[in-house]
């Protein structure tokens, strides 16, 4: 069984506790998270989590079917890296007697696409977005200008051939429609309804 990286999406209901739960499942498997981040989805009131791990096709598959069990996960993909877009985000503490001492630290920032999103006299913060290659070259490169201090995000991703969660779901509730609810259905019977 040969691993590779597979990310992970996740739809959930935005319930306390749900991010433990899937947590917990990867931990019960002994399968390390490389990365996970979460934010609203496309529909209101659904949550979307992407993990990233590195494990076989098979392994991932079985997973994803746990996943699907659980109360408040609604549906989970897993693809490879050829099969979504993808992006990291990091942000870069700089001391700002670096960035004005040479050209140097104004170059990285340029080759590898970061922006100065704050400049103080004591330091400067640079963010930029890119594959975990690009942000690692980078975090090398800043190393050698006294780099204070360094965060990234983790994985985000965009499943290229995807229409949607909205879609599916909208498909879901034609297909199986709930029950109408009557509101106010024994407002005209409340002799009936309560004795007292």
């Amino acid at each position: 069984m040969t691993k590779q990286e597979y990310t992970l999406t996740i739809y959930t209901e935005n319930k306390v506790g749900i991010i433990g739960r899937i947590v917990i499942l990867f931990s019960r498997k002994k399968i390390n998270i490389e990365s996970i981040s979460g934010s609203p989805s496309e529909v209101a009131g659904i949550f979307r989590f992407t993990i990233l791990i590195n494990e076989s096709e098979e392994v991932v598959r079985k997973v994803c079917r746990q996943l699907e069990k659980q109360v408040d996960i609604l549906k989970a993909y897993f693809n490879t890296n050829s099969e979504i877009v993808w992006q990291e985000q990091a942000l870069f503490k700089v001391a700002t007697e670096k960035v004005t001492e040479g050209a140097d630290v104004e170059r990285l920032a340029r080759i590898y696409g970061a922006r100065a999103v704050v400049i103080r006299n004591d330091y400067t913060v640079f963010e930029t977005s890119g594959h975990t290659e690009d942000i690692d070259k980078l975090t090398e490169a800043l190393a050698n200008f006294g780099l204070i201090e360094f965060v990234r995000s983790g994985r985000i991703a965009i499943i290229k051939n995807s229409e949607g969660f909205h879609k599916k779901l909208k498909e879901f509730e034609r297909e199986e429609p709930a029950p109408e609810v009557k509101e106010n259905e024994f407002l005209d019977k409340q002799d009936k309804v309560f004795t007292m």
